[in-house]
């Protein structure tokens, strides 16, 4: 469903645009990765036990050629590898630009994602954070992404990976706010069409925002809710300018 989705997609847009498609773990599979539209590429979550490969070297003077070389160490050896230097990388994420350090890998070879497709390796090194200010520095955990155009420089598909969580916060209130899915109907017409109105009137009510913002008069912010944290209710607002 996914293939044919971007398929489709693919044809409403011009060659010369670039369609770049972020996704988690599930979807990075070879039933994605080797069905991508032309002009298209794909940043997702990988194992950090995958198994890579090197680009084959020169053909044998008898014998089949192969398709993949050398075994390459996995995201997590590359992670825990001293030689390999971390690179300092700036994005924006949560209202503001952040400092990350990752180590990258590629070209690189995947069997999932097959011999004809050459990747790119990204290993983020796990993020600290407090839970309030004076308390103990914690950690997340690293992240391990996988590119299907290993040219990309590695700011840009940092970046948009960062964006996918404003999605997923979308999704969440339609889900939460708008009940997308939970209305209680019954007849087959309307379980096909009731979250399809959903997420097309949550879509208008961001076209709206966003038209009023451009027009220099932003729409008043409504008063968060008692139990959302403060911060976390003005990067809520700053998303909204920022988009």
């Amino acid at each position: 469903m996914a293939r044919t989705r971007l398929a489709q997609l693919r044809e409403t847009l011009p060659d010369a645009r670039k369609l770049v498609v972020v996704g988690d773990g599930s979807y990075t599979n070879a039933a994605v990765l080797k069905g991508l539209p032309p002009h298209t590429v794909y940043i997702g979550r990988l194992r950090k036990d995958a198994v890579l490969h090197a680009r084959p070297g020169p053909p044998p003077a008898t014998g089949r050629p192969p398709s993949y070389g050398a075994q390459l160490p996995t995201p997590e050896a590359l992670r825990t590898d001293d030689s390999v230097a971390w690179q300092t990388v700036e994005a924006f994420a949560a209202g503001k630009r952040h400092t990350f350090r990752v180590k990258t890998l590629g070209p690189v070879l995947w069997r999932k994602s097959g011999a004809a497709c050459a990747l790119r390796v990204l290993v983020i090194a796990p993020i600290g954070y407090r839970l309030r200010n004076g308390s103990r520095l914690l950690y997340r955990q690293p992240a391990f992404l996988l590119c299907t155009n290993p040219d990309m420089p590695v700011e840009e598909v940092l970046q948009d990976y960062l964006w996918r969580w404003g999605i997923e916060v979308n999704f969440r209130d339609e889900k939460t706010l708008l009940g997308t899915g939970a209305a209680q109907v019954r007849t087959p017409a309307s379980t096909h069409h009731q979250p399809a109105v959903t997420v097309a009137a949550y879509a208008f009510l961001w076209l709206a925002a966003l038209q009023l913002t451009q027009s220099g008069n932003p729409p008043r912010s409504l008063r968060p809710p008692k139990w959302r944290h403060p911060r976390t209710a003005r990067r809520h607002r700053h998303c909204i300018r920022a988009h």
